[in-house]
């Protein structure tokens, strides 16, 4: 027989969730586990991909802290996705100095090529964009950020091309 779940007024999660917390947790003192909110917030996006709010008052209860911290983490960071998002979302940084090497074309063309405006979805369920405030690679803006995993660097009009057509084949592929 399983373990049981943890059950909040909002939120169950599975034993596998669990289990998969609680790593997270062990690799802090026992008195700040709160300090494996990032973490518990990522297993929960990479599980439901996006962090709802009775999620994050589910992991609150579990790491023993307020749920209004928790929401606090999920909404400062745009790696945490508070509503469904497309297969792909493409972050653009906009950052003053991404925006002095065009981050806000990129962006602009981006809308335009996909037909959506940032932190829209497109109809097909592809594409999700939105804008960042900063990457960290303003020597190789205009900077992207796919899936909140891999970097794009010197984003031309072709790169974003590119960009675009290998990710619509590699989903046709799937």
């Amino acid at each position: 027989m399983s373990a049981p779940q943890l059950t909040t007024d909002a939120q169950v999660f599975s034993d596998a969730t669990l289990a998969r917390f609680a790593r997270e947790v062990a690799k802090y003192p026992a008195d700040q586990k709160q300090s494996a909110v990032m973490a518990c917030l990522s297993i929960v996006q990479q599980e439901l991909g996006h962090v709802t709010a009775a999620a994050e008052k589910g992991i609150a209860q579990y790491l023993g802290m307020p749920a209004i911290a928790v929401h606090e983490v999920t909404t400062f960071y745009n790696m945490y996705n508070q509503r469904p998002v497309g297969k792909f979302k493409l972050n653009v940084c906009t950052n003053l100095p991404c925006t002095l090497r065009d981050g806000g074309k990129a962006l602009q063309y981006l809308e335009q090529k996909l037909g959506i405006h940032m932190g829209e979805t497109s109809s097909d369920g592809l594409f999700t964009l939105q804008q960042s405030e900063c990457l960290g690679a303003c020597a190789d803006s205009p900077v992207m950020l796919v899936n909140d995993r891999h970097m794009c660097s010197f984003m031309s009009n072709d790169k974003i091309d590119q960009l675009i057509e290998g990710l619509k084949s590699a989903e046709s592929q799937s």
